[in-house]
């Protein structure tokens, strides 16, 4: 078994509406939208539907993972709902901020410390964070660009700074 089925996450295909989002999702105007507001309304669709799903998971079909990490500043816990990519027995995350120029404040919290939980729907799991190999940057890349169009546009906007991409771990 791995950290994908220990959690039973899994990559569905998307009905026409939700290819759509998609698409709509990974033009530019688009992602600058869904990084603004998507945090919030997922957070509120998860809350309301006790967990089971997002808002992203509706609209486009994607499911998210909370990844819960430790503030590299301040030591407090921080709560990020990112979509995962399948690789291997376990999960990669990639650190592409909507293909914005900074890279997100997850991955440098993960940098700092690796340890961090990831939960999916009713299931949790302490894991351990280590930065993709060569190899495994270009599996995760390929498999990403499978599953949501976004992540090669939002590549192709990203200048000036290394795309992290996390493998996880669970810990035991």
């Amino acid at each position: 078994m791995g950290l994908a089925a220990d959690l039973d996450y899994r990559i569905t295909t998307p009905n026409p509406a939700q290819r759509g989002v998609r698409r709509a999702g990974s033009a530019r105007v688009g992602s600058k939208l869904l990084a603004r507001y998507l945090p919030a309304m997922d957070r509120t669709v998860a809350r309301l539907s006790r967990g089971r799903t997002t808002a992203i998971e509706m609209l486009a079909g994607l499911p998210i993972i909370a990844l819960t990490t430790t503030g590299r500043r301040t030591g407090t816990r921080r709560h990020t709902q990112l979509v995962a990519i399948p690789h291997e027995a376990t999960l990669a995350l990639l650190g592409t901020n909507f293909g914005g120029p900074s890279t997100p404040t997850w991955a440098l919290n993960l940098e700092a410390n690796p340890a961090a939980t990831v939960a999916f729907r009713d299931r949790e799991v302490e894991v351990v964070a280590r930065a993709a190999t060569e190899a495994e940057r270009a599996q995760v890349l390929a498999t990403a660009a499978t599953i949501y169009v976004g992540y090669p546009k939002y590549l192709a906007r990203i200048s000036g700074r290394t795309v992290r991409i996390f493998v996880l771990e669970p810990c035991g």
